[in-house]
């Protein structure tokens, strides 16, 4: 079963302008009900687990309040629902939280920083053991992804660029079909697609996201406004999500059980499942993702992914450099525009959880 989880969508920006600021002046306020959109990949799949085993419920009542968890087949849609308002939350990667809804005009608040790519995104190579080998190369990915920004990195590590080779667009349902064809070479993608690649002969696997660590991570992104005017749904998301993590990272009949529902759900059995956790970094504590989320590394990270996403125009058609789009990281620091800041990295929540304060 394959799933596009990390493909990115250059989008409908000039119709959003007039929607967003409705959909602000809708979240504006203190509700009562709440809808969470998510989709299949490994570092998601215990938003499932805790919406179907009564955690997401538990944590809603405590504050008097509903959360309607809703799987999305289709990655890039769900993000596009969320970004029209039809979603107060949503899963989402750092890059595509950037050019999707950032760019789309609506503020929103990455919450929980799950988790991130650590060997699970690879390059790919036939009958060649060094990346160097891939000049002048066809490369098979899904373009103006995390893939396309994975190969772009490593290019770059060997003093390459994306000129040096032929980005063709590839759809991930379509990966593994058309590496089997003699005439395809060289692919970028991610797990559980690279695994079965590489069981092929002659595969090689010469780049992956372990040796760009951090940059490639998985979050709950919300609405700012939603966030701001109803911390009581802030604080029961990020109680959940603990909750189940704490249940899934032990090794007792509890947490097998649970990562064994997640992998079924996701496609796989536990052994597979617990080879893609084994290649993501998991923050199952919350300390571990405040320390992630405040560490200076991460501005960093986001200024190489706001540069590859300018240059690939998916800042927007206006978009006149890198930091069109303002970004606000724990601590006070912004990157970007100061007055357009449309994604921020807020750590109270977390910071919450890892006192136990919630």
């Amino acid at each position: 079963m394959k799933f596009s989880k990390k493909s990115v969508l250059t989008l409908f920006v000039g119709a959003l302008a007039m929607l967003s600021a409705s959909v602000g002046d809708v979240h504006a306020a203190e509700k009562k009900s709440f809808k969470v959109a998510w989709s299949i990949y490994v570092g998601w799949m215990p938003w499932g687990y805790a919406a179907d085993h009564g955690i997401i419920k538990k944590w809603a009542d405590k504050y008097g309040i509903n959360i309607e968890v809703t799987q999305i087949n289709d990655y890039i849609e769900s993000i596009n629902q969320y970004t029209a308002g039809a979603y107060d939350a949503c899963v989402m990667t750092n890059m595509d939280a950037l050019t999707i809804p950032a760019a789309g005009g609506v503020d929103s608040t990455a919450l929980i920083l799950g988790d991130f790519s650590n060997g699970n995104d690879a390059v790919i190579l036939k009958n060649a053991d060094k990346l160097a080998a891939i000049k002048g190369q066809k490369v098979n990915l899904v373009e103006l992804s995390v893939s396309h920004y994975l190969l772009a990195r490593g290019l770059e590590s060997v003093g390459m660029s994306e000129k040096d080779v032929t980005v063709v667009n590839t759809s991930d349902a379509d990966m593994v079909a058309a590496y089997t064809t003699d005439d395809i070479t060289a692919v970028t993608t991610w797990n559980p697609l690279v695994a079965e690649i590489l069981a092929m002969p002659g595969s090689r696997k010469v780049f992956d996201s372990s040796q760009i660590p951090g940059e490639i991570i998985d979050m709950l992104v919300a609405n700012s406004e939603v966030v701001k005017d109803n911390p009581a749904f802030a604080r029961a998301m990020v109680g959940a999500w603990f909750e189940t993590m704490t249940i899934m990272s032990q090794d007792t009949p509890e947490g097998i059980q649970a990562r064994e529902a997640m992998s079924k759900a996701s496609g796989t059995d536990l052994a597979g499942y617990d080879m893609q956790l084994a290649s993501t970094k998991m923050f199952y504590g919350a300390k571990d993702s405040l320390a992630f989320a405040m560490s200076g590394e991460l501005p960093a990270t986001m200024d190489k992914v706001a540069k590859f996403s300018f240059d690939h125009g998916l800042l927007g058609d206006g978009a006149a450099n890198t930091g069109v789009i303002g970004m606000a990281f724990p601590g006070g620091k912004t990157l970007g525009n100061k007055d357009n800041i449309k994604l921020r990295f807020d750590d109270t929540y977390v910071g919450m959880a890892a006192k136990g304060a919630l």
